[in-house]
């Protein structure tokens, strides 16, 4: 099986080099449902090939100048040995608990519903404080959130693997003043960290398959650099419901809930219509050139 995994990493390389939106969430529950990874192999899968994956976009926004180096640097003092510990918990779990890739399992639903929830939140919720292209001084407390934040949701990447672009991206939406492309740019490249740091430790615990990350990233890598040098006028809205809402039904599949495979494939199919509807309604509305709407009135 070679094929399959580069054409699954080239779908999700375009997803992202498309819409700017992380698709990184929806591997770990397609190597489970569609590949059969057990959840140990399929976190440490997910979270090796991120790393590397995630790498390109972080030298990017480096180049680039936006990536807030401080809010990285005390972010990653909490999620980078907060990963390790997720990392450790799950390894414990496989070797001393005999339902422990049932419990993971469960853990990654929940952790998929919390993620799907939040890439509808960073586009529905209003910004907690005002965006400024000032250079940002964080203070004490500016400091101690981000360490909260990133010892929190990093134990969450580290046993789940997701989160690394979605949790850490909407708290700095609600909490600090920094622009849409500093946010962007910070995530990513704290992610790239943190990512590196748990796939570390996946590999070095065996959770790694490193033949499916090989081909993975034939696929993921071409994708992204292909992609994103084109754009795609979607309404926000709709990249991130489709996104969000996969992940929620995929959260489901996975905590077994009733009728399970039915859930999937009416939620999938309901969610396509829906969004397809938003998005025509939002695009025929927008004006034209020529269309009177276009042009403001003038006094």
């Amino acid at each position: 099986m070679t094929w399959q995994f580069t054409l699954t990493g080239l779908g999700l390389g375009l997803i992202v080099g498309l819409t700017g939106v992380g698709g990184g969430s929806l591997m770990t529950p397609i190597l489970i449902i569609v590949f059969g990874f057990k959840p140990t192999y399929a976190v440490g899968t997910d979270i090796f090939h991120g790393a590397i994956f995630k790498s390109f976009g972080a030298l990017r926004h480096r180049r680039l100048g936006t990536v807030h180096g401080h809010l990285t640097m005390w972010l990653f003092a909490g999620s980078g040995p907060m990963a390790v510990a997720g990392v450790v918990v799950s390894y414990v779990l496989r070797n001393q608990i005999s339902n422990a890739q049932t419990i993971l399992g469960y853990a990654i639903g929940a952790a998929l519903i919390g993620g799907g929830g939040g890439f509808l939140a960073k586009s529905l919720v209003k910004r907690g404080v005002q965006a400024s292209e000032l250079p940002f001084i964080m203070s004490r407390r500016d400091k101690m959130v981000a360490l909260g934040t990133g010892a929190v949701f990093g134990f969450i990447v580290g046993l789940t693997s997701v989160g690394s672009g979605t949790y850490f991206g909407l708290m700095m939406v609600l909490v600090y003043p920094l622009t849409m492309p500093r946010i962007v740019g910070t995530d990513i490249f704290h992610a790239a960290g943190l990512l590196w740091v748990a796939g570390a430790g996946h590999l070095i615990v065996g959770d790694v398959d490193l033949h499916a990350t090989a081909w993975l990233l034939t696929g993921s890598v071409p994708g992204i650099l292909i992609s994103s040098r084109y754009t795609v006028k979607v309404p926000d809205l709709t990249i991130r419901g489709g996104l969000g809402g996969i992940l929620v039904i995929s959260g489901l599949k996975l905590l077994n809930v009733p009728y399970a495979n039915w859930v999937l494939g009416f939620g999938l199919g309901i969610l396509v219509v829906v969004l397809a509807i938003y998005t025509a309604a939002v695009m025929l509305g927008e004006p034209r050139a020529g269309d009177p709407r276009a042009t403001p009135e003038r006094a």
